[in-house]
């Protein structure tokens, strides 16, 4: 069974990724990289790309993580502080510790196409 399956599939993805926003909103360190943001396009590409890198048969449609995060300044800490907030989103909606620990080891290596440190324009999904 795939991460995607164990978890609840698109549903519970889609869940996640709306308490995901919630708390990315909601951090005056991470919102201002939203302002103006389509932001139900976002979420809909959010969870084609998690659906996709967790097993699921979603096929994510957006750009590489790379083109669409660069020269957005995203620092180390930005990346770090979105994880977890992804990490607290998944825990309420009652995604075991271990399921968390495979999600993370699966993300974490997106770090280096997301992290650039540049400021430039704010993403718009």
């Amino acid at each position: 069974m795939s991460i995607y399956e164990s978890i609840g599939g698109e549903e519970a993805l889609a869940a996640v990724v709306d308490g995901l926003y919630e708390r990315i909103l909601a951090d005056d360190a991470l919102s201002a990289f939203f302002v103006g943001t389509r932001l139900n396009k976002l979420k809909g590409r959010q969870v084609e790309f998690f659906a996709q890198a967790l097993g699921g048969p979603a096929v994510y449609q957006g750009g590489s993580m790379k083109d669409v995060h660069l020269g957005l300044g995203i620092e180390r800490a930005h990346f770090d502080r979105v994880a977890e907030h992804l990490t607290a989103s998944l825990a309420a909606a009652g995604v075991p510790a271990a399921t968390i620990a495979e999600i993370a080891a699966v993300l974490r290596p997106l770090a280096a196409d997301i992290v650039s440190g540049q400021r430039g324009a704010h993403f718009t999904g």
